[in-house]
């Protein structure tokens, strides 16, 4: 998505004595895994003036002069009494540098691992700092008395929401929220977020579910009648229905029969983002995800994690042309509990070489494990591409996880009902799409037209597809309606690895949507998904067709015949 409106800060009163500044961007700000549906983004920060003056996480460094300069406008912040932060990363250090210089009173009030990763981020040993860990409370005076529950996680540690008892708000951070960038400041006509908001949960939450739980456990007695989140529409209207949403989504992932152990250690925050693509992959394909950082993880934990897990996957930086100490320490314990008939795999970034990637595989391969992916190496801040590799390889690895567990039963003849299913005829389709860099391409015969005005269809995409994440809302794809013959339907059906080009020894050209078009194809269609709907283990995507054309007269459609419904 292109910038089609300058940033901006919308400033509005949400409670009494209570402002929110949403710091505005339309185009999506960074290479992160939740941001892939590019529709733009806010960093909600709030305001408390009571006899002092609080302010709540403030943004990072994309909008630390518009944010600087609105709050200079509307309010006195050389009087600022406190900056309370939901979560501590180097992207805030600007803007609250930038705070500092103003008023060099602030104290900072933050957790416990917050507060760690606070003084290094501003390199200053001598700040004021209020650590909250979860019996303390802050009195801002006009019945504005705060108090502070922990919800930390693995990706964010330091995780800490506030609650003000006087306006019931409870300040999430990362909880709840969703990146979308618009006017409305409230959820209002909530369903149109609710994609927006399970997909932020799969990408953020997800891996983290038990953790989510335990959140949600803590927070439950709190009176609340406002989600004050860090991204996207405040949750008002659909506070009841977000909050049982969490926790179903969190039971499908801890119910699930397969656990991964996702132990890693992060300097820059680029591995992080690397385990976080792999572990949305391995969750997409119904696999759980134990998320370990083992710079905060005790022994116990990671051994836990690794006995009762039917894989494990390890990522680390390379610092010194070495892994930190705590992944190697995570690596010995590893090697001395998982039997080597666990599946295996290895990732990490590095900024000039990346030995510790090459240390661990060169240990798990000494010690006998096979690897569900290549190893990953990524040099520097991941972009688009490699996160789609990433989650590629986490959905492989899940796949193939389930396949070696699996216990093979003699096939049984298909029932009555699949057998009658299974004489639905569909023609046989590639789905196209790009977004950015990324492309990604599949054979599907679950394609049906859907409407007349507008001309529309539907298409089921598993939620283990590599074209899954390009079929949002909003996303453009082409339909490539394939003609008897096999050449296409044999190149689409073979396996490919992660980030492998699809279209490789393939004619195409550009759609006007920008999407490839197979131009041996019978006919093809210029398509904008509408919405979707989750249908079991598949997405449902109904889309309207913008235009489209057919290249082979003389041509018949492809159709798939089936005998049985329980595969395709």
């Amino acid at each position: 998505m292109s910038e089609t409106k300058p940033r901006d800060v919308q400033i509005l009163p949400i409670g009494t004595d209570t402002t929110i500044l949403r710091s505005r961007s339309w185009a999506r700000l960074r290479f992160e895994i939740e941001y892939a549906l590019a529709k733009g983004t806010t960093a909600n920060s709030f305001l408390i003036q009571g006899d002092k003056i609080a302010i709540i996480d403030p943004p990072g460094e994309t909008f630390t002069e518009i944010y600087l300069d609105a709050l200079q406008k509307r309010f006195d912040i050389t009087a600022i009494d406190y900056v309370i932060l939901g979560h501590v990363n180097p992207n805030r250090a600007a803007t609250l540098k930038a705070l500092l210089e103003i008023a060099p009173q602030i104290t900072f009030v933050c957790s416990n691992p917050g507060a760690i990763n606070l003084r290094g981020a501003l390199e200053n040993p001598d700040l004021q700092i209020l650590v909250m860990r979860g019996e303390e409370t802050l009195d801002l005076g006009k019945g504005h008395h705060l108090q502070f529950i922990p919800t930390p996680n693995p990706r964010y540690a330091d995780e800490l929401c506030t609650y003000d008892p006087q306006t019931e708000i409870l300040y999430t951070d990362k909880l709840f929220g969703a990146h979308i960038c618009a006017d409305q400041v409230f959820d209002e006509g909530w369903e149109i977020f609710n994609e927006d908001r399970r997909y932020y949960f799969d990408c953020l939450m997800a891996p983290h579910a038990r953790q989510v739980e335990t959140a949600l456990d803590k927070l439950s007695d709190l009176p609340v009648r406002l989600y004050a989140t860090g991204h996207g529409p405040l949750v008002r209207y659909a506070l009841h229905e977000l909050t049982t949403a969490y926790r179903q989504w969190s039971q499908q992932q801890t119910s699930a029969d397969l656990t991964v152990a996702l132990i890693y250690a992060s300097a820059y925050g680029n591995t992080a983002t690397l385990a976080q693509a792999i572990a949305h992959g391995i969750t997409k394909a119904g696999v759980n995800v134990e998320s370990i950082n083992c710079e905060f993880a005790d022994p116990e934990e990671i051994r836990t994690a690794v006995e009762k897990a039917a894989g494990f996957v390890i990522g680390s930086p390379t610092l010194g042309g070495h892994a930190p100490t705590p992944v190697e320490t995570a690596l010995g314990i590893v090697l001395s509990t998982a039997t080597n008939n666990k599946l295996a795999g290895v990732f990490g970034s590095f900024g000039w070489s990346g030995e510790a990637v090459d240390l661990i595989e060169g240990k798990l391969k000494d010690a006998g494990y096979r690897f569900g992916f290549d190893p990953i190496r990524v040099k520097f801040k991941p972009n688009d591409v490699t996160l789609q590799t990433c989650e590629e390889a986490g959905t492989d690895f899940a796949q193939a996880l389930k396949k070696s567990t699996k216990v093979r039963a003699p096939r049984q003849p298909a029932t009555n009902v699949e057998q009658a299913v299974g004489r639905i005829i569909g023609s046989l389709c590639v789905v196209t799409a790009r977004q950015g860099d990324v492309t990604s391409g599949m054979l599907a015969s679950w394609v049906s037209q859907a409407s007349f005005n507008p001309p529309g269809l539907t298409i089921a995409v598993a939620k283990d597809r590599a074209m899954e994440p390009l079929s949002h809302s909003g996303n453009k794809f082409v339909v490539n309606i394939l003609a008897e013959g096999k050449e296409l339907r044999k190149h689409f059906m073979k396996t490919f690895a992660p980030g492998q080009d699809r279209f490789a020894g393939l004619n195409t050209e550009e759609a006007s949507n920008g999407c490839p078009i197979l131009t041996d194809s019978l006919a093809y269609l210029e398509c904008s998904v509408l919405n979707r709907m989750e249908a079991g283990d598949h997405w449902l995507v109904y889309a309207t067709v913008d235009s489209g054309k057919v290249l082979n007269n003389d041509g018949i459609t492809a159709i798939n015949r089936r005998k049985s419904a329980n595969h395709y």
